[in-house]
C-alpha cells in the first residue's frame, strides 16, 4: 500500500505541475488517503474562464495520456465549469473561478494535510519532465 500512496503522490504532484505551467490559479494538493478510502488526493485548481478549465484539463488528460496514464472518467466537460478528472488514487478537480467557492471543497476537507505548492513545484520537476512531451 505504501508503494500505491507514493505513486499516487507523484501523480498529483504531476498533474498539479501540468497545471502551474497552464497558469491554474488557486493550486492545492489534499492528503485526503487517511480520511476517505476512494482516493488518496484531491488537486484542486481554479481556471478564470470556461476555456482556460478545459484548457487545463486538455493538457493534464494530453500530457499523462502520453506516457499512458489514462482517467478512469471526466465529468463535466460539457459545461466547463467544474471539470473532474477520475484517476483512480487521484481526482483532479478545475473550477471556473467563481463556482469553486460556490462547492467550497477546500474548506470541505480543512482539517486534511496540504501538499505545500513549494514542496510540489520542487518535488515534482523530475516527475514532471519524466512525463513532459518532449
Amino acid at each position: 500500500m505504501k508503494g500505491v500512496h507514493l505513486e499516487a503522490k507523484e501523480l498529483a504532484l504531476s498533474i498539479a505541475e501540468i497545471a502551474l505551467d497552464k497558469q491554474a490559479e488557486s493550486i492545492e494538493i489534499i492528503d485526503v488517503s487517511k480520511k476517505v478510502d476512494y482516493t488518496h488526493y484531491l488537486v484542486i485548481c481554479s481556471g478564470g474562464s470556461e476555456r482556460h478549465v478545459e484548457a487545463l484539463v486538455s493538457a493534464v488528460e494530453r500530457t499523462l495520456k502520453q506516457k499512458g496514464v489514462f482517467a478512469l472518467g471526466v465529468e463535466g466537460r460539457e459545461a466547463s465549469q467544474w471539470i473532474l478528472m477520475d484517476f483512480d488514487d487521484v481526482i483532479f478537480h478545475v473550477f471556473e473561478q467563481h463556482r469553486r467557492g460556490f462547492y467550497d471543497l477546500d474548506s470541505l476537507w480543512i482539517d486534511a494535510e496540504r501538499v505545500p505548492l513549494r514542496q510540489a513545484s520542487v518535488l515534482s520537476k523530475g516527475v514532471a519532465s519524466a512525463i513532459s512531451p518532449s
